[in-house]
């Protein structure tokens, strides 16, 4: 059999994934290449020292665009910092708001999904305003396209998601600038190449596309890395994406909720979120060090 190498451009959680899932099942001298950059943790240093210095004072949390990474995030992020200033003793004198582009959270789960988190978020004491689209800020004030103006002490922004540079001539893209695959292979429309994670677009059948968060980049990538391997190997790619995920979210405290389902059901996605107790929060821990043992 001659010799292989795959090529994996990106180095996120599919990457990796695909290229362990490959290293397992093809010998050597079949070689697999990980193209990534260095990741820059600045900002999220930065929000750290912020918040460990913060007294008193309003911490917003915006999302700049419906569309970004982890549908959960923006909520999550929300949650956890009030968890951090109540630990601290000073969300008496903070005010935590999220104002969100979307019109509610998780909107891609389903109206039961979304009124569930948002329920989460608001039981904290957080001030919550849906369909509230940034149109610019400046130093200590953001101002909304609806004319409306909020201060802040300390500013938590969550960037639209856009495709990489990297893909805008590549000729993978269509018109959306994403990369369309087939929904169960990964497969792009060019011959032994194919997308996972944050640069596909998968439509589902209720209008929105799959959303773009870990747990779909780890299930494609290991179909994607198992049907590779199969290939090369001269068998029948056995595997396919089946569209099920699970997310946990974080509410702070120790503890988690939990929303799993198929996110290909039709005419919505069969989605359940579960309340959050404390052993989502162990099971999330838990889920974590399993991928760290066993992928990367």
């Amino acid at each position: 059999m001659p010799a292989h190498t795959v090529l994996i451009l990106g180095g996120g959680v599919g990457g990796v994934v695909a290229a362990n899932a490959l290293r397992k099942r093809l010998p050597r001298p079949h070689r697999i290449l990980l193209v990534d950059r260095e990741p820059t943790l600045e900002g999220a240093i930065r929000l750290r020292a912020a918040l460990e210095n913060l007294r008193s004072g309003r911490v917003l949390v915006l999302t700049a665009a419906p569309a970004y990474k982890c549908p959960a995030a923006p909520y999550e992020a929300a949650m956890l910092i009030d968890a951090l200033l109540r630990k601290r003793g000073v969300r008496r004198t903070t005010q935590v708001e999220l104002h969100s582009a979307e019109p509610g959270p998780m909107g891609v789960a389903g109206p039961e999904v979304s009124a569930a988190v948002r329920a989460m978020v608001e039981e904290k004491g957080i001030a919550y305003r849906p369909d509230h689209q940034i149109s610019r800020a400046e130093a200590g004030r953001v101002t909304f396209t609806d004319g409306a103006t909020v201060h802040f002490d300390l500013l938590v922004h969550v960037p639209p998601i856009a495709p990489p540079p990297a893909l805008h001539d590549s000729g993978l893209t269509d018109e959306s600038g994403w990369v369309r695959v087939d929904r169960h292979t990964l497969q792009t429309a060019f011959p032994e190449v194919y997308a996972v994670g944050d640069v596909t677009l998968i439509p589902l059948a209720m209008g929105k596309p799959l959303p773009r968060a870990g747990v779909f980049a780890h299930a494609q990538a290991a179909v994607v890395g198992r049907n590779i391997a199969a290939a090369i190997a001269g068998k029948h790619p056995p595997a396919r994406f089946d569209g099920r995920g699970a997310c946990f979210v974080e509410t702070g405290g120790g503890k988690a909720g939990f929303g799993s389902g198929n996110f290909y059901a039709e005419p919505w996605p069969a989605v359940r979120m579960r309340r959050p107790a404390w052993y989502w929060h162990a099971g999330k821990v838990l889920f974590e060090k399993q991928v760290m043992w066993g992928w990367l």
